[in-house]
């Protein structure tokens, strides 16, 4: 698969355009991902200076992209006419998501074994008093969801 990883707030905390604390497990994680054979791209809107930083700091903890901005290492727009910043990965880890970045655990275990975020819900509803079917959460969910 190819996997669109961002930067600041998924790999490190925020801290823009310093970088921050590494996530935990973020590099490990990853190093596991390009051992599953996965091609994964980074993904980010640092540029320049801040993006050479980025992509160092990622190096130094054993983690080579396959691609950085881009959906495979030589393109460009001379030989790409219809280049476009909008990658053609199979999945995106971001702190941007819905309801937030996973942790890399979760994250990896749902690469892993192509698990969708309803997998993982199903899987701990009985933990989680907003999902469990018989909580009085979920009743009060169901009845607002998408009411606008």
């Amino acid at each position: 698969m190819t996997i669109a990883v961002d930067f600041d707030g998924t790999i490190v905390e925020d801290r823009y355009p310093a970088i921050g604390e590494e996530y935990p497990f973020a590099t490990d994680t990853l190093r596991m991902l390009i051992a599953d054979r996965h091609k994964l791209i980074l993904w980010t809107v640092r540029e320049g200076r801040e993006l050479d930083e980025a992509v160092e700091w990622c190096r130094e903890h054993g983690v080579e992209f396959y691609a950085v901005n881009k959906d495979y290492p030589e393109e460009t727009l001379e030989n790409n006419p219809y280049y476009s910043r909008k990658l053609k990965a199979d999945i995106f880890i971001d702190d941007r998501n819905i309801g937030g970045r996973p942790d890399w655990g979760v994250i990896y275990d749902m690469v892993k074994h192509r698990k969708t975020w309803s997998n993982i819900m199903d899987e701990n509803k009985s933990d989680n008093p907003y999902i469990s079917g018989d909580s009085k959460y979920s009743k009060t969910l169901k009845k607002k969801w998408w009411q606008f």
